[in-house]
């Protein structure tokens, strides 16, 4: 059923596409799930590289030690947040996370030493702390297991998405 308020009058979070549709058409929620596939696939890979030293092994040093903060940390986060993403379970919140994850790293560990990502080598951790962001923002688009949930539970991702922004 289509609303028969104006276009601008209607919210993000009140649209029945899940505001996916644009340029692409019905197409926008294949192209989210690519690109959260894609990056959740790249930030495991980190994970994976810093903790069990494959991969090229750790871009910021030796393999940290089992529970050595912020590194070994980082890495599980890294490897799990990034696998979860990548299969669409728990999306938006292991999108937070690892957003705040990066943030975290920019930071403390990259900002100190000069204020750009080109000057101090953040780039990466600035790329991923904004596209995890966009991605808890979005959702997880078509291909998650979110879906299997919701469905599962006798919700929709609209009716969460409506709630989630009626706080």
């Amino acid at each position: 059923m289509n609303d028969p308020r104006p276009e601008h009058l209607i919210t993000p979070g009140e649209r029945r596409d899940n505001g996916t549709s644009g340029p692409l058409g019905d197409g926008s929620g294949y192209v989210l799930a690519l690109f959260r596939m894609v990056v959740g696939f790249l930030f495991a890979c980190h994970g994976a590289a810093t903790l069990f030293d494959v991969l090229g092994g750790p871009h910021g040093g030796p393999v940290p030690e089992p529970g050595a903060w912020p590194g070994w940390w980082a890495a599980v986060i890294q490897l799990v947040g990034g696998g979860l993403v990548v299969i669409g379970a728990w999306t938006r919140s292991a999108a937070t996370l690892c957003s705040g994850s990066m943030a975290y790293a920019y930071f403390v560990q990259h900002q100190a030493t000069a204020l750009f990502p080109m000057e101090n080598g953040g780039e990466a951790a600035a790329m991923f702390c904004w596209a995890f962001l966009l991605i808890a923002v979005m959702g997880p688009g078509r291909w998650a297991l979110d879906a299997l949930f919701t469905r599962a539970g006798g919700t929709t991702e609209g009716n969460r998405e409506r709630n989630a922004l009626a706080v």
